[in-house]
């Protein structure tokens, strides 16, 4: 039952609360070079056994997500025999405490001696999802671009808002791909 509600909420991760992405990549590539991709072969939500099961929902609106927006940049898609890049993508979620104290009275007590001060604390336990793309080059099988990017998970979402979310996120993570030369 657990993992059914870790499922849920990282079918929604990607309406998570917005952070910035990540990015990292080999300087020495020429990117301008990659024309075409292909999925590769091990290119899923689940990366390994410890990973969270996603459903085929989920799955489905990340890889047209993906394919949507690498192809307004140009970037077909093709067989793999045929690409010049593989893409690899994965998920996770982390379980974090968000913690908020309130100074809810203070004062100074004229009967006796002292100084009051009451605090309330309260805690919240909340799943952050982390959406990370890799780009690999299909000759040398080298990794040449990564993209993440994570953000607090959110329930209750229509079909539509979940699908709004992920091409939100990938868009996001693939606003650097191809990197900008500095």
């Amino acid at each position: 039952m657990f993992k059914h509600i870790v499922l849920t909420a990282l079918l929604l991760l990607i309406s998570a609360c917005s952070s910035s992405p990540d990015w990292d990549y080999d300087k020495s590539v020429q990117f301008g070079n990659y024309k075409t991709f292909a999925w590769a072969p091990d290119a899923k939500l689940q990366a390994s056994a410890s990973d969270y099961q996603i459903n085929e929902l989920m799955e489905k609106r990340v890889r047209a997500a993906i394919a949507q927006t690498l192809s307004s940049q140009g970037i077909a898609l093709v067989e793999q025999a045929n690409a010049d890049m593989l893409i690899n993508y994965h998920a996770s979620v982390e379980s974090k405490i968000e913690a908020d104290t309130l100074n809810t009275s203070y004062g100074v007590r004229w009967n006796y001696w002292g100084w009051g001060v009451q605090t309330h604390t309260t805690t919240r336990e909340y799943d952050v999802g982390t959406l990370v793309i890799d780009v690999i080059d299909n000759a040398s099988k080298q990794l040449v671009w990564r993209g993440a990017k994570e953000g607090r998970l959110r329930n209750k979402q229509t079909p539509e808002q979940r699908e709004a979310s992920i091409n939100k996120t990938v868009g996001d993570i693939l606003q650097n791909f191809p990197p900008k030369v500095q």
